[in-house]
């Protein structure tokens, strides 16, 4: 107790006297020859005794640096690094007051391919012409902590409540390590099972296609990817982590991640067992795979059990899940000059829920009212490998080969009741449905590339084949009773079996040769041709009670659909990139054969039509300095309508819900835009970035629908245009350390917009839509002894009608969360992670609020090899799941069900051994962070 109270008065005595134990380190750095000053040259203090990073800083357009840093009594170096010149290094014993350096000159080494770093001598951060790259012992972590802890303690990047992270702004899509995939290119695993003590670096780019790798272009995406690099003393040996756990209410978890590390050969092997909703597979020290704890991007409590990981789907949607799944990946290369890598998954998982919602459906009429509950259940089996392999054929041209397949099996059942209402409260129609059904399916995809770069910088060759394909068989046992108890229509009974068989092929070649006209400009010519087929086959058998089977073809619910759109896109643009910015465009017509063909009720009805339409993509990039830019981007392009919404075939496999085609519709166009600022400030460790975006649709498809007195609906599709969607937002985010304090703390705001059109009846309506959701954070952390860290998010919705009997509806959300972790005493950590959640418009029946409070408690031994925790999740037994979705057309309020309270009991076994040594396990990091 008396631990914790010296806590608290030393954080408010260490803000108090910061003032006077603050000096401040200025210079100016320039190039001794040609005196021109640096940008982005890292300015760093090492403690002379052990290299300790004791505070950094980086300069500016200017080569100006200031560094706000504590008296040093001890001595010390100032060392300055730039990328191409020798490293600057001056020796002081003491500094207890401001000093302005003046000019400090850096030399050109002109070694700079050979250039050996001296681990020890590595600056925190360096920034390259394309590269942001943090020296991972720069920063603090406690002992083995994982991978997205160390993230979390880098300048400039955010990791959300819903695990999404960005880079000053930028979202990142793709993790890798040594520039390869572990398990997933999303990198969640590698983020959750990787220890940090085995980083080296940490890179972060602009993510680029395959194709712009090969070739060396710039990036043009607007998105960043970060390759994780391993410590070359760490890249030989095994490490992993073993972990059961128990609790009530026969709540269970388990998981193993071995890893075997030897140069570029990687061997990993994962797998987990757990009823818990989890994909299984965490370092969390405070939590591990709990539902809900941390709010991890890993974890889920009321949204369900659903997860993916490569493409592979794990859990059967909302509800409580148990799922197991084991996998692998492997990289080597193989014989010089090849690299691969590859993974395979296995998962089975079984999901149970029971939902229960309300739908208000916006008439001009006046608005229907459903009310439905439905006991699911679904069990899922699934086999997912892949694996790249990248040749060099010799220095200038290489190949890539990236495979993937899946096969799984899903079996899922559905017992439903639902009832309608009218605008009077009158019951119109009620129905009680019993759904089985049973899916293979399997697919194959792959991407191959090739590029040939030639002698002239700029000049290159590439080519490209992708292919995907997949087939999905459905048996669908279906028994309904539909009641009507308004006008005069007859009930409907169905005692069937569908079989469905659906084909997607879709194969895409393209070809494109650069020439440098200067340095800096390149014209390119290419084309691209894409062919997709899509079929849906459908049978339907009624019982027949003669025989006791299910035998007899019921022809208004069989139907053949085929769609075919050839695509031929000859195309040309430009490229310039100069050192403040980049420009790129490419235009070309699109010439389209678009093939439709249908058989029902004996009738062959085949739609074909020719298309020449234009195509348009344009990028600006510019850079006022290092880590100050825009970007912006437009795209146009035409999407083609499905096949079943312009066959006149009518679907009435829903009994109150009957959709047919319109022969008529149009392609629908779509142009997009995209403008981004970014600014961070590595020597302020603050930084913001503003975007907006949106899109405008022509000729949009859009479902037009009219209701009977029986509220039995009747579906078709229309063209409007003038409709739209768009979204903006802002962030702000500053870190700063005062002696054991550091603050992280940062503000946020985003919202989209749109106007939506429709048919209801035969009346137009429109709906205005309007999200707003402002956010703040903030971290604290004393040394390695306590953390805190609450959230806050505010949510607005708003929508406007036109033609309907509503004229709007809103509603308001707050979310509030605060998680603290405890380090003390030794070898003990206490977590907490409390969150409130309330919704001010949830429907009556369903609650507006709810508390989830999460709470661990561990303690490690035997060398911190071993770890017992417990655990309570949802202690106040108050979670749940209740939403309100509020659409151009409806309204809709949903409960689930959720995981409740429980309490569990686990233990951890971590194994790591490096150069076949045991690593200590208390090894000391760098004390800055």
């Amino acid at each position: 107790m008396k631990k914790k109270y010296f806590f608290i008065l030393s954080f408010f005595l260490s803000v108090a006297s910061f003032a006077q134990n603050n000096i401040t380190i200025k210079g100016k750095i320039l190039d001794k020859n040609s005196q021109n000053p640096i940008e982005a040259a890292t300015v760093f203090l090492t403690s002379v005794k052990d290299s300790t990073v004791i505070d950094y800083t980086i300069s500016d357009k200017n080569g100006f640096f200031k560094m706000d840093t504590k008296k040093i009594t001890k001595p010390f170096f100032l060392k300055i690094s730039y990328l191409g010149y020798e490293t600057l290094k001056r020796e002081m014993a003491s500094i207890s007051e401001s000093k302005d350096f003046g000019v400090l000159s850096l030399i050109e080494n002109p070694n700079t391919l050979n250039e050996v770093v001296i681990k020890n001598d590595a600056p925190p951060i360096r920034i390259k012409k394309d590269t942001l790259e943090f020296n991972a012992s720069s920063f603090k972590v406690r002992p083995d902590a994982n991978v997205e802890t160390l993230l979390k303690q880098l300048p400039g990047v955010e990791i959300g409540t819903d695990g999404k992270i960005t880079v000053n702004g930028k979202d990142v899509n793709q993790i890798l390590v040594n520039g390869k995939p572990f398990f997933d290119k999303d990198g969640k695993i590698a983020l959750q099972s990787l220890p940090s003590d085995i980083i080296n670096k940490v890179q972060i780019t602009d993510t680029k296609t395959k194709k712009e790798e090969l070739s060396k272009e710039a990036s043009t995406s607007n998105n960043a990817s970060i390759n994780l690099t391993i410590d070359e003393k760490k890249n030989k040996g095994f490490f992993g982590r073993f972990m059961g756990g128990y609790g009530t209410d026969d709540r269970y978890e388990s998981s193993a991640l071995m890893n075997y590390f030897k140069g570029k050969r990687k061997i990993s092997v994962l797998a987990s067992s757990n009823n818990i909703n989890s994909t299984g597979f965490s370092m969390d020290e405070i939590f591990d795979n709990m539902g809900g704890g941390r709010n991890s991007s890993m974890s889920y409590n009321s949204n369900g059990g659903a997860f993916s990981v490569n493409g592979n789907r794990f859990g059967g949607g909302s509800g409580i899940t148990r799922s197991n799944m084991v996998g692998i990946n492997y990289a080597d290369e193989l014989i010089k000059d090849m690299e691969t890598s590859g993974s395979y998954f296995f998962s089975n998982s079984n999901s149970d829920n029971l939902n229960r919602s309300k739908v208000i459906t916006f008439l001009s009429t006046g608005n229907i009212t459903k009310e439905s509950e439905a006991t699911t259940h679904g069990e899922n089996f699934g086999h997912n490998l892949s694996f790249q392999v990248e040749y060099k054929i010799d220095s200038t041209a290489t190949i890539f080969v990236g495979p993937k397949f899946m096969k799984s099996n899903s079996k899922f059942s559905n017992d439903s009741f639902e009832k309608s209402f009218n605008d009077s409260g009158q019951l119109v129609n009620d129905s009680k449905a019993q759904v089985f059904d049973d899916s293979d399916r399997g697919s194959f995809s792959n991407a191959i590339n090739f590029n040939k770069r030639f002698k002239r910088i700029g000049r290159f060759l590439s080519a490209s084949f992708d292919n995907d394909n997949s087939k999905e068989e459905l048996s669908s046992l279906n028994k309904s009773n539909t009641i009507f108890y308004q006008g005069t229509n007859a009930n409907i009974v169905r005692d069937q079996i569908r079989k469905n068989r659906n084909i997607v092929d879709k194969y895409v070649a393209e070809i494109e040769y650069s020439e440098p006209i200067t340095d800096s400009l390149n014209v390119k010519v290419g084309m691209n041709y894409s062919n997709e087929f899509k079929s849906d086959d459908r049978n339907t058998f009624d019982f027949n009670a003669g025989s006791q089977s299910y035998s007899d073809l019921n022809p208004e619910l069989t139907n053949y659909l085929t769609s075919s759109t050839k695509s031929f896109r000859p195309q040309a643009g430009f490229s310039l990139n100069k050192k403040k910015y980049d420009v790129s465009a490419t235009v070309g017509p699109s010439i389209s054969q678009f093939d439709n063909n249908s058989f029902y009720l004996g009738l062959p009805t085949t739609l074909s039509k020719n298309y020449v339409l234009p195509y348009a993509n344009a990028r600006v990039g510019y850079r006022f300095t290092k880590s100050k830019s825009i970007y912006l981007n437009y795209s146009y392009d035409v999407d083609f309508p499905n096949a079943n919404q312009v066959l006149p075939v009518e679907d009435l496999s829903n009994p109150l819900s009957t959709v047919v085609g319109n022969v008529n519709l149009k392609p629908s166009s779509n142009q997009w835009g995209y403008f981004s600022f970014r600014n961070f400030d590595y020597a302020t460790r603050s930084g913001y970035s503003i975007y907006i975006g949106g899109n405008l649709y022509g000729d949009q498809v859009v479902s037009s629908t009219l209701y009977d007195a029986n509220i039995k609906s009747s579906t078709t599709f229309e063209n409007v245009s003038g409709t739209y969607s768009g979204w903006f937002g802002a962030n702000w985010n500053k870190s700063t350390k005062r002696e054991a304090h550091s603050f992280k703390y940062g503000v946020g705001f985003s919202g989209n917009y749109g106007l939506s059109k429709g048919f209801v009846n035969g009346e137009m309506f429109e709906a205005n839509t309007l999200r707003l959701n402002p956010r703040a954070n903030f971290t604290y952390d004393y040394g390695e002894l306590l953390s805190i860290a609450p959230t806050y998010n505010f949510t607005y919705n708003d929508s406007k009608y036109t033609n309907y009997r509503t004229t709007g509806a809103s509603s308001v959300i707050h979310r509030f969360n605060i998680q603290t972790t405890n380090y003390w005493p030794k070898n003990w950590v206490f977590g907490n992670d409390f969150g409130y959640t309330y919704n001010s418009n949830i429907a009556d029946g369903f609650k507006k609020d709810f508390y989830l409070w999460n709470t661990s408690l561990a303690y490690s031994f035997f060398d911190k090899k071993m770890t017992a925790k417990v655990k309570v999740y949802d202690l106040l037994n108050q979670n749940q799941s209740a939403t309100r979705t509020i659409s151009p057309t409806n309204i809709r309020d949903e409960e689930n069900t959720v995981l409740k309270r429980y309490v569990m009991f686990s233990l951890t076994y971590k194994l790591n051994k490096f150069g076949m040594k045991e690593k200590p396990s208390g090894g000391n990091r760098m004390i800055f962070h």
